[in-house]
């Protein structure tokens, strides 16, 4: 499955890590420095799903993935947050419209499973809501919104679980046993 992501960090090293791993995948990446620019971009570049770091100048994270879910052209975007910070820090994100965390360092395969899950979701939330079940993808918002409230049914910390709806899983067990790097953001 290929797609467009939207890699959002203000770090050039980490930008081009998540490049290379997402780019030999078979994915289109497009890059951004923090969310100022990512705001100015993501309506250019029609991401399939957007990765955010949490601490980022001009605009962090969480406040970037607040705009794009109030935006009616965005709102339905999968936003992952790949991030130093430990859940405590990017719990906020989860009532910011965040669909998944995974935390730094991460594993390449997490990072490259977490994308293709969300991309997959969205594209089945587009299919769902146009009464479809194949063939060209309309731009449809309202199936996003129909698979965030299914994914969040019975969670108690503020994570998606798996459903029987395939909505995202958590993915801070595993990115927890990955383990995180002091200072890296």
């Amino acid at each position: 499955m290929s797609g467009r992501v939207l890699v959002v960090d203000d770090n050039k090293v980490i930008r081009q890590l998540i490049r290379v791993n997402l780019e030999l995948e078979g994915f289109e990446v497009v890059t951004a420095a923090d969310g100022a620019e990512c705001l100015d971009v993501v309506h250019q570049v029609c991401p399939d799903v957007v990765t955010l770091d949490v601490v980022m100048p001009r605009l962090d994270g969480i406040k970037t993935a607040e705009r794009l879910r109030a935006d009616p052209r965005t709102r339905h975007l999968p936003v992952a947050i790949i991030s130093a910070c430990g859940e405590h820090e990017a719990a906020g994100g989860v009532g910011s419209g965040v669909d998944a965390f995974l935390a730094k360092p991460f594993e390449p395969s997490e990072l490259v499973r977490v994308v293709r899950q969300l991309m997959h979701h969205e594209r089945r939330a587009r299919r769902k809501a146009a009464g479809q079940e194949g063939g060209e993808e309309p731009p449809a918002a309202d199936g996003r919104q129909e698979l965030r409230s299914e994914g969040r049914q019975g969670e108690s910390d503020g994570v998606p679980e798996e459903s029987p709806q395939g909505a995202p899983q958590d993915v801070r067990s595993q990115a927890r046993r990955a383990g995180s790097a002091p200072g890296a953001h």
